[in-house]
């Protein structure tokens, strides 16, 4: 019995078979594909998904990496020149693009949802912000790792108070039911609170060309894929205000799918191997290209709960 899309609620889908590429695992998992929005959504959760978490060396768990005094000097510093003056010599490499978007204040309360390790979070403490709580049911435990920032071994739903700003790095695909997912967020936010969202989406070239070796499928960790009408879809029925959209994608797109075409896991010393300089600099173009056309394969979503 086919299901209804989770973002459009069609039931024009067609069903393919995906396998775990990441640490080798293999196994299969049907998922389905629908062909009204283009979205994804797998079949039946695996019982025993956490263990596809908890393998030594998976990267939202590895041990924070902490800055010495003189280095938050300079990380406060960037932090405010950046967001005074918008100018792009100030961003951070990972994530000064879609902050200074954001443009909140130090003293915002910040959430993350699917924080993994809390680096993130971390690198915004450093840069001075003072009210920061990530949460991550899949964290050994909850840690308090300092007063400013908070990591709790549990979902946004069970969390004290509102947010000015909640965000979701890649962790909105994690997630089973993206209607339960945005609602949450839209619960805990402020009136005029701000949502980002940054994930994988099916338009993506990539997608459309290779299929079940795409990179960023990653089954079974990845439950849903939007497609950029399936999000606007779901968002806008909470009732959030879809303000823009960005694109993101980097190479990683092209060569983590190519290790999976050669049958290889995800090991990053085999992009060295297979890869030269000059060609990872071309696929940092070519991905800056699929983005600018919309057709990268991961997004940033803008939205904000009205007042």
């Amino acid at each position: 019995m086919k299901k209804a899309c989770k973002f459009c609620g069609s039931l024009n889908n067609a069903s393919f078979e995906a396998t775990e590429r990441m640490f080798g695992l293999g196994g299969s998992f049907a998922y389905s594909e629908c062909l009204d929005c283009g979205s994804l959504q797998m079949d039946e959760i695996p019982q025993n998904l956490g263990e596809y978490y908890q393998r030594t060396g998976y990267y939202s768990f590895l041990p924070l990496n902490h800055s010495g005094f003189a280095r938050k000097v300079y990380k406060r510093i960037r932090m405010k020149l950046l967001l005074a003056t918008q100018s792009k010599i100030f961003e951070p490499r990972d994530y000064g693009y879609w902050l200074k978007k954001l443009a909140p204040g130090f003293h915002f309360r910040i959430a993350d949802v699917g924080c993994g390790n809390g680096q993130l979070l971390y690198e915004l403490y450093a840069a001075g912000f003072t009210d920061l709580h990530g949460f991550d049911p899949f964290m050994e435990k909850d840690q308090a790792v300092n007063t400013s920032l908070h990591l709790w071994k549990k979902r946004i739903e069970a969390s004290d108070g509102l947010f000015d700003l909640i965000m979701l790095h890649h962790a909105f695909e994690h997630m089973e039911n993206p209607v339960e997912a945005l609602q949450a967020c839209y619960d805990k936010l402020k009136p005029g609170g701000k949502l980002l969202v940054r994930t994988p989406v099916t338009d993506a070239a990539v997608w459309k060309e290779k299929r079940a070796y795409w990179v960023q499928l990653d089954a079974p960790r990845h439950l849903i894929i939007p497609s950029v009408t399936g999000f606007q879809l779901v968002s806008q029925s909470i009732g959030l205000t879809f303000e823009e959209l960005l694109f993101d994608s980097s190479a990683f797109q092209f060569w983590g799918t190519s290790l999976y075409e050669k049958g290889f896991s995800l090991d990053l010393k085999l992009v060295e191997q297979h890869f030269s300089p000059e060609e990872l600099a071309e696929l940092e173009k070519k991905a800056l290209l699929y983005n600018q056309e919309g057709k990268g394969d991961q997004v940033c979503f803008f939205l904000r709960k009205p007042l």
